[in-house]
This record gives structure tokens, sequence and C-alpha cells, in this order.
């Protein structure tokens, strides 16, 4: 066997705000566990419930994206040292694979004065993403949304989000949405994703405060303690607080939260999150939470918590995580709503469970059934079929390739009304 058949295929990683800080943290943070730099800390899809579940090696993947920001991935991963998210000399260390990404970043949209059409944009999005994938000789790509949320969809148009979202659809590529964005969630893109043939998953990643009320919520109610109140505040800066600054962004941000609390609690306490941008703050976040509930002989108590973590080092690895299990079930054949995925979400998309521990041991049954190939056609369609080259791009060599992949999977023509644009911009 030659040296470039011995290699796994190439999959792309597309991102969507790909020169934000949780996109320059994914391609930092894949390049320095590939280089054995830093250990896969944080990384689900590394510990031995997936081993041998044909999921693609970190080695393997290949990233670019749509981003409106001009600021190179280099620069922006030295500006991240400087606020103390990623260590020290990394950029300097993964130079290569940040320059290589950047390559692959083509400039998106709609913005200010846009006066493109959304059919379009969807088409332009989606001829890139193609491109990518032809290029790179890649056997398939995830297109993967991280960039800033965007308030909730109002009315026909098509907002930022599901624009992109559309274009992965038309490009053939699996979807997934880590943020509180619509996504594939509008009326007009509902029929289109579930006639496409393809995996897709969502929405809002579960990072800290909501990762942390799955947890507490199943508490509080198997040992039938009563929760009167829940209520919570988060400090943040960033891309994410600038944009959760903007009530409607944050009401789109809090519907996930307490979406887990009912579901898990079996009703809704009373009490809100208040979301506050605190610019200092950069990629920081604190989030406290505040639970009244009452115990035996109505004897009142009083939880409290706080949490404070770096957004984008707690969103890379799932990141990471969701391109190579969306891939894998691509490559399975696999299509419609992953609820298996419902472990990453704050708002999964399909009927999944809200409880931390019960999807964590969804998501295992998963990596069991791609492991024993249970899944691979019987249960939910048929994978496409494998061939193989081995030809240099502008990306590199590999070596074996699925035939379905080399377009990124099956083309979806477009249906979708013609609205006004809607002016947005990603930031990650």
């Amino acid at each position: 066997m030659s040296a470039s058949h011995s290699r796994p295929p190439r999959v792309g990683v597309w991102l969507i705000g790909a020169r934000g800080s949780v996109a320059t943290t994914v391609v930092a943070g894949c390049a320095a566990v590939t280089a054995g730099l830093h250990p896969p800390t944080g990384l689900v899809t590394e510990t031995p419930a997936f081993a041998d579940s044909g999921l693609p090696p970190l080695s393997s993947l290949v990233f670019g994206g749509h981003d409106t920001t001009d600021c190179p991935l280099p620069k922006r991963a030295e500006q991240l040292v400087a606020g103390g998210v990623l260590p020290a000399g990394l950029p300097t260390a993964v130079e290569a694979e940040l320059v290589a990404a950047e390559r692959e970043i083509r400039h998106g949209g709609p913005v200010p004065g846009d006066t493109r059409s959304d059919e379009r944009l969807i088409s332009e999005f989606a001829a890139d993403i193609r491109d990518f994938v032809r290029r790179c000789d890649l056997a398939r790509a995830v297109v993967v949304n991280v960039a800033s949320t965007e308030p909730a969809a109002t009315g026909s148009a098509l907002p930022p989000s599901s624009l992109y979202a559309a274009a992965a659809l038309r490009a053939g590529c699996p979807y997934v949405n880590f943020t509180p964005s619509t996504g594939l969630h509008h009326p007009a893109l509902v029929s289109v994703a579930e006639s496409s043939g393809l995996p897709y998953a969502g929405r809002d990643g579960k990072t800290g405060q909501t990762l942390l009320r799955s947890v507490l919520g199943p508490m509080f109610a198997q040992r039938a303690l009563a929760v009167r109140a829940w209520s919570g505040a988060n400090l943040l800066g960033g891309g994410d607080g600038a944009a959760l600054a903007d009530p409607a962004a944050a009401e789109a941000k809090n519907a996930g939260k307490e979406r887990v609390l009912a579901d898990t609690l079996g009703t809704t306490p009373e009490g809100r999150v208040h979301i506050d941008d605190v610019p200092v703050l950069g990629d920081w976040k604190t989030a406290w939470d505040h639970v009244a509930f009452d115990g035996f002989l109505g004897t009142r108590m009083i939880l409290q918590t706080i949490w404070q973590g770096c957004d984008s080092a707690l969103a890379a690895p799932l990141v990471l995580d969701l391109a190579r299990l969306a891939a894998r079930a691509h490559e399975a054949g696999l299509s419609g709503p992953l609820t298996e995925l419902a472990f990453f979400f704050k708002d999964p998309v399909g009927d999944a469970p809200s409880a931390l521990a019960e999807q964590h041991a969804q998501l295992e049954r998963f990596a069991r059934r791609l492991k024993d190939g249970r899944d691979a056609g019987d249960e939910r369609g048929k994978g496409g079929k494998e061939g193989k080259g081995s030809k240099r791009g502008e990306c590199g060599e590999y070596g074996e390739y699925g035939e379905r992949g080399q377009s990124g999977g099956r083309e979806v023509p477009g249906a979708w009304p013609d609205p006004a644009t809607s002016s947005g911009e990603e930031t990650g």
C-alpha cells in the first residue's frame, strides 16, 4: 500500500465565524493536540468510549470557513494569548496550521448595505464550501456555526445563521449549530432539512452554567426537594458579551437555559438569568446561580453556585467532538436530527432527555452503535459508495475517501423564498 493510501481520509470543518475566538481556539487546539504539545483535555471523543468508533482522527481535519472580519488567524491567536485564553508560545508552534486555515477563509455576509438576495448569498456560500471540499480533496465536510448569537428571527426573512445553514445543505454537508441562533429552525428550512438526506445537530453548545443546571436539576427532582426559585446571572465580555447586550439576542440565549430546568424539574421555577456585558472580562465568564428550595417540613434552604470559565477553551473541544461525530454519522449514511448528540446542547434538536446523565448514556450507546456498525444502513439509511484517490491539492495529500464526499455529499437544490436580506456579522 502506498504512503498516501495508508493515511485516513481527510475531513473538512467549515466554521461560520472562522476568525472568532472559538474558531481560532479550535484550529490552534487541534494542531496542538495532534502534535502532542498538549493532552486532549475536554475532548469527549478522545475518551475510551469512542475508541474504534470510526471517528476521523484529529490529524485528518482540515479547517476553513466564512467570516466578515479581516483579522487573520495568527494575529487573532496572539490576541488570545494576551487574554490568557491560549498558552504563550502556542501560536508560534502551530503557525503553519493557522496560516493554512486562514487561506481557506472566505468573506461572508450579509454585511451592512449588502444588496445581494438571500438566494444569491446561499448560492455563493454553498459554492465556497463545495470549492473547499474539491480543492482540498476531502472525503466530506461538516459546517459548524460558531458565530456570535443573533436575535431570534422574526417574519419571513432568513437571518444570517439560516442563510449559512441553507448553504450547508445545498453543498451536501452535515450541519451543526453551536449557537442559539435560528439556523435550521427557520420555518422556511424545516422541510428542506428533512428532505436533504443529511445529518444535523444543535443548538447552543452547553459549556458552563447550563451544564451545571443539567446535573443539579435532576438531583433536586430525584431527592424530592421542591425548587421554589432559580435565578442566575452571567458576566462576560468578548464578541459574545457584546452580542448578548442586545435583549433580543439574550432572550434567544436564555430560552435553552430555561428549558433545561423545566424538563428536569417538571415545572418552571421563578427567576430568570440576567446577562451583563463586561468588556474587560474578554473571553472569561462568571455565571452565578441562586436556588431557593424547600426541604422536609417546609424548611427553606438555599444553594448558590459560581462557575468561572473561559468560553473558548470550554467550547473548542466540543466543536471538535461534534465535527467528528457529524462526519462519522454522514459516512455511516445517517440523516435527520442527531438526537444522540443532545449531551452537547442546551436546546437539542429532536426528542431527547435534558438530564446530563441520561444524555451521556445515550451518547455512549451511539458510540457503541457506530463501533458495531449496526446503524450504518440498517436503521437510518445507507452510506455513500467508497472510492479511492491520492492526488495532491492546495491543501495537501491524503489517502482514501468516499466518492460521495468529493462534493461534500448530495447536493440539495435551492427552494427558499427570496425576502430582503437582514444584516449580521459573525465574529465568534
